[in-house]
């Protein structure tokens, strides 16, 4: 007889950016750290910050603590409330499903008790006055009233794939009204060099904008002389 799996499985002892590297972030745009990162590292577009961020703030930087759930479900979220360290931005995976909440403003009231910096989610979430009320920065596809199950199995601490995006727990999430951008966590010092970098060069860009600047992007002479651009006709 084959053994049957369990229900849950929490992983301990997982690795977390120190505070020193956190704050290296703080107000940076999440579009600058994708800069960073070859333009690439943002979720996809239909997880951004709930109700569009009109009714409360959604800027949040932190750790990612994965709780993968199977479609539907939210055993594994329940159990990251018993695990989750302050600051940790909970990640809560069912597996795209957009058929009922992935949580509620009762899950979002108890993070924020937890000290949970956030919550993200590639599922709806429900009860959007609640969570509004509550405030902690959350992230989800939409709004769907349907309830979620707590039947498992899910995993707690480990890592999950969200919209072709590997999130690990421990990487470094930085989340904003452009979406969630994720830092790798053995990247999160190269990125957050190359994420000064790029806001001083957008800063210098957007003097030479404001000053009257109509393009510096190419060099559409260069390009025609040396025929890597032709005109048509």
């Amino acid at each position: 007889m084959i053994e049957a799996p369990a229900l849950l499985t929490i992983h301990r002892n997982t690795r977390r950016p120190t505070a020193a590297q956190i704050a290296r972030f703080k107000d940076m745009p999440s579009a600058f750290v994708a800069d960073a990162m070859s333009g690439r590292g943002c979720l996809a577009t239909p997880i951004g910050p709930i109700g569009g961020g009109r009714d409360y703030p959604c800027n949040v930087v932190g750790p990612a603590l994965v709780a993968d759930n199977s479609a539907g479900d939210l055993l594994a979220t329940g159990a990251a409330l018993n695990i989750l360290q302050k600051g940790d931005i909970v990640v809560a995976t069912v597996d795209g499903y957009q058929g009922s909440a992935a949580a509620g403003d009762l899950v979002m009231g108890m993070m924020k008790n937890a000290g949970a910096a956030g919550f993200v989610t590639d599922g709806p979430m429900r009860d959007y006055e609640g969570i509004v009320a509550v405030g902690l920065p959350a992230y989800c596809t939409g709004l769907n009233a349907n309830s979620p199950y707590g039947n498992g199995p899910g995993t707690v601490g480990a890592g999950a794939v969200v919209d072709g995006v590997r999130i690990e727990t421990g990487d470094l999430l930085v989340c904003d009204s452009n979406g969630v951008v994720v830092v790798p966590f053995d990247k999160i010092d190269a990125v957050a060099d190359a994420a000064h970098a790029v806001k001083n060069a957008e800063a210098e860009f957007e003097v030479q904008v404001q000053s009257g600047a109509q393009s510096s992007f190419l060099d559409l002479d260069e390009m025609l002389a040396d025929g890597r651009a032709v005109f048509a006709d």
